[in-house]
């Protein structure tokens, strides 16, 4: 099976298994994730590689299909390693792609489980994720999420809890919206993997900063 029709597949896998999505976890973040994926990669080198660059590629494509906050059935967690079998990526391959998707979220993170040696096509499809969850993108979908799950917009009286454990981080009861940003949004950019998503991620942390500081003297009447 060619290259091009894997990815073809792959995309259509996408927009069949996250149809139901809201917008801040939809067919058009996976886009933005491939892309920024792939500019990264070729900014720290990777283009030299084709099956890097496949990794990468693919490892963008399928990072958010089972994705815990959708679930709707626990066969959706064998969706992507069955596609991958199916697509007739080799072992080697399949276990880097599996490894990349299975170990980039904050709450493995949070958990200690994403520190330690990480590969290179790791670190670009977790920092693009990541650059795609900050900056002007990253407050649009925040809210967009925060809106579906009925979620208070900003409550001064509940404070952004501080030192999470990965259970902690997954229970989002009696969260804010705002609050979401100082427990996950603005330590992404010290989190980047990455020099060249360290690079953009500056750009992008500036103008949540700015966001935010608008945003609380909007809520105080004093703007």
């Amino acid at each position: 099976m060619g290259w091009n029709e894997t990815v073809r597949n792959a995309e259509k896998l996408v927009e069949t298994a996250m149809k139901g999505n809201d917008a801040s976890h939809d067919a058009a973040h996976v886009w933005r994730v491939r892309d920024l994926a792939l500019s990264l990669a070729r900014d720290e080198g990777l283009s030299s590689n084709p099956n890097s660059m496949q990794i990468v590629e693919l490892a963008a494509l399928l990072h958010d299909i089972g994705d815990y906050k959708y679930m709707r059935d626990p066969s959706e967690e064998r969706l992507v390693e069955n596609f991958l079998e199916e697509e007739g990526i080799d072992e080697e391959n399949k276990n880097k792609i599996l490894g990349i998707i299975n170990g980039m979220g904050f709450k493995d993170e949070v958990a200690g489980r994403g520190i330690g040696e990480k590969s290179l096509e790791f670190g670009v499809v977790q920092d693009a994720d990541r650059l795609d969850a900050i900056g002007a993108i990253g407050i649009a979908r925040c809210f967009t999420f925060g809106g579906c799950r009925n979620r208070v917009l900003h409550d001064p009286n509940i404070q952004p809890r501080s030192d999470l454990s990965k259970e902690q981080y997954m229970k989002k009861d009696e969260q804010t919206t705002v609050n979401h940003f100082h427990e996950k949004l603005l330590k992404l950019k010290d989190m980047m993997k990455t020099q060249a998503g360290r690079s953009r991620a500056e750009r992008r942390h500036k103008f949540m900063e700015e966001f935010l500081k608008q945003f609380y003297e909007e809520w105080n009447g004093k703007a």
